[in-house]
């Protein structure tokens, strides 16, 4: 399965997050059981966002750069054979900064999942001691 059947399977929709699902996600009111604190949320929200948003930027640069590779090599003319070269190594590179970025999401997401259960952990403590 390739990730953009991976993506329209999650009903994500194309090239974006959709934000209300995600800050009620996030807040934990998708099932209508959570208050939310909306600090952590803001801020959760703001990192997913730009980690995303900085991601789609490299993979349009990409998408752009391969076009280029593709219109090279169908002209088969040798100076434009030999620019793909350069093109290539450019697109990998953006491959790595797509991995980096998706993987400091993925750092980060815990982080906030993490926090959250602590939280909600110590609201029920402070329930129960009350």
């Amino acid at each position: 399965m390739d990730s953009t059947s991976a993506v329209e399977e999650a009903n994500y929709p194309k090239n974006s997050v959709d934000k209300t699902t995600a800050k009620r996600w996030l807040t934990g009111t998708e099932n209508g059981n959570g208050d939310g604190d909306e600090e952590c949320d803001a801020e959760a929200w703001e990192t997913l966002n730009k980690g995303f948003k900085e991601a789609q930027s490299v993979l349009d640069q990409n998408r752009l750069l391969i076009q280029q590779v593709n219109e090279n090599q169908q002209s088969k003319i040798p100076d434009n054979l030999v620019k793909n070269v350069a093109l290539i190594q450019k697109i990998n590179g953006n491959i790595s900064k797509v991995s980096s970025v998706y993987s400091n999401l993925s750092v980060n997401f815990s982080k906030f999942v993490n926090q959250r259960r602590i939280k909600d952990k110590n609201d029920k403590l402070e329930l129960t001691d009350s």
